[in-house]
């Protein structure tokens, strides 16, 4: 088994990297962690991760040109590898963004991300900081209770067609969808590998999940 974590200049991936490195060998899951932008480390690893740092098109873009959108529909949609997207790398399942302009998602969830409404016009966008997570029973987050906390950094948010395909929820000013997934296809809007004890637990979990 191996994971890879897919580098596409998206931004300084280490912390995600070393939270990786530490989970797989507390529990033995995971195998080898790869940081990697090579196509063809990404089309051998079992588990991929595609996290995202800035703009929905820009790390579109980026994907596309770094060769991974390929590897990635090969592995993930034809091959069921688990996949976890991390801020933007999830938003990126979507069908589209509409940040700064309409920008076509991969389209494995159904659904648009969206920028953040807040009730409280005295709530600043971005939202930064931690809030308390609503988990659903996904294997994702086991032993997450409701009410952990995990840091979020972001505008915009990812509202899929599908209620079902909500995994968990935070409150910012009304309801925040924070995870979202289906079949092998997981992602968290929060930052996991900067949740501390929450995100450890969620990586942990994705390691050893077997969709």
């Amino acid at each position: 088994m191996s994971t890879a974590i897919l580098d596409y200049g998206s931004g300084n991936l280490r912390s995600a990297q070393k939270a990786f490195e530490r989970m797989a060998a507390e529990t033995g899951a995971g195998g080898p962690i790869a940081l990697t932008a090579d196509p063809d480390v990404a089309r051998k690893a079992d588990r991929l991760v595609l996290p995202g740092v800035g703009a929905f098109a820009d790390c579109a873009a980026g994907v596309q040109a770094a060769g991974l959108r390929e590897v990635l529909e090969e592995r993930v949609i034809a091959g069921g590898a688990p996949f976890l997207g991390i801020c933007v790398g999830m938003q990126l399942m979507a069908r589209i963004g509409r940040e700064h302009g309409d920008c076509p998602g991969f389209g494995w969830i159904g659904g648009e991300v969206v920028r953040l409404t807040p009730s409280d016009p005295a709530l600043k966008i971005p939202h930064m900081g931690w809030n308390a997570l609503a988990p659903s029973g996904h294997p994702l987050f086991e032993g997450i209770a409701a009410g952990d906390h995990a840091y979020f950094v972001h505008s915009f948010h990812f509202v899929p067609d599908d209620p079902a395909h909500v995994l968990a929820t935070a409150e910012y000013g009304g309801p925040v969808v924070a995870a979202v997934g289906r079949d092998n296809l997981a992602g968290t809007q929060f930052h996991p590998e900067k949740s501390q004890a929450t995100g450890l637990r969620l990586i942990a979990n994705f390691l050893r999940w077997k969709p």
